[in-house]
């Protein structure tokens, strides 16, 4: 009785040895790449000042840091800048679940079922290679100029990219392990849970950022459809104006949010697949 309860007490210091090294590990890891994400940073910003000052690109077309820095708060504090970034922030969001949600219905029917597959894949194919650009004249045909075809051209933007990403990842799922759980006698249901989904997670959270990108990177084509608020139509404000700084500010504030909402997809991914890291 003695010994169980010692080598009790020794496997679950062992696994709290185990997981304070896992977390150690993960620390500096963060702390690592915390201190690359700043210096790449801030070599950008150093280069950014050199064009300039040595007269590779004209002053004139390219504002300094201060310049945008000073254009960043006086949106701030007249109001305009936070809903430029609330509405774009919102068309990207919604236009990102669509797509997703979409992505994942269509994904699961083409890649588990043959003959969908069969019938839908050359029409995958030939609207795949359709930049969604190419459908903003006819969204507003269809829709008209408000929010309905931005909504329409970003969540097309959202939807192949992911879609290709969990069809191709079902098609390549190891049969070992289905044939395995089927001959324990395990449900389909309970094999869709506990085998299929787990594999798919990592892949379906890659989609996910993957649209992301897609969906900030057709956001400024999409808001040039008579928008009155949004980054996009800052930046067309700006250009119409010749301000430069707010024009660099918006190209910023796109890739500042984008890189924030990759990094929430990023925080997301290692929560659901924090049990293979620790395998590995």
């Amino acid at each position: 009785m003695l010994e169980a309860k010692q080598r009790i007490t020794t496997n679950t210091e062992e696994q709290i040895c185990v997981e304070e090294r896992f977390r150690k590990k993960r620390r500096r890891d963060r702390l690592e790449k915390a201190g690359y994400f700043g210096v790449s940073f801030g070599i950008l910003l150093v280069i950014w000042e050199l064009t300039r000052a040595v007269g590779l690109i004209d002053p004139m077309l390219f504002p300094s840091i201060q310049a945008v820095i000073k254009a960043c708060i006086v949106g701030f504090k007249n109001g305009t800048l936070q809903m430029h970034m609330y509405a774009s922030f919102m068309r990207v969001l919604t236009s990102f679940a669509i797509g997703i949600v979409l992505a994942v219905v269509f994904g699961f029917l083409i890649g588990w079922f043959r003959i969908v597959r069969l019938l839908l894949d050359p029409v995958i194919n030939f609207f795949r290679a359709l930049p969604p650009i190419a459908l903003i004249p006819l969204m507003i045909i269809f829709f008209g100029i408000g929010e309905t075809s931005k909504i329409v051209v970003l969540s097309y933007a959202a939807f192949f990219p992911a879609m290709v990403v969990i069809y191709q990842a079902l098609t390549n799922l190891d049969p070992v392990y289905i044939r395995a759980a089927k001959t324990l006698g395990a449900t389909n249901l309970e094999i869709f849970r506990k085998v299929i989904l787990p594999q798919l997670v990592p892949h379906i959270i890659t989609a996910c950022r993957v649209s992301l990108g897609v969906c900030w990177a057709t956001l400024v084509a999409a808001e040039l459809i008579a928008a009155q608020k949004g980054i996009g139509a800052m930046m067309v404000d700006a250009q119409n104006f010749f301000q430069m700084a707010p024009l660099v500010l918006g190209i910023l504030i796109i890739g500042a949010i984008s890189l924030v909402m990759d990094g929430a997809v990023k925080a997301i991914e290692r929560r659901a697949t924090s049990w293979q890291e620790k395998m590995a």
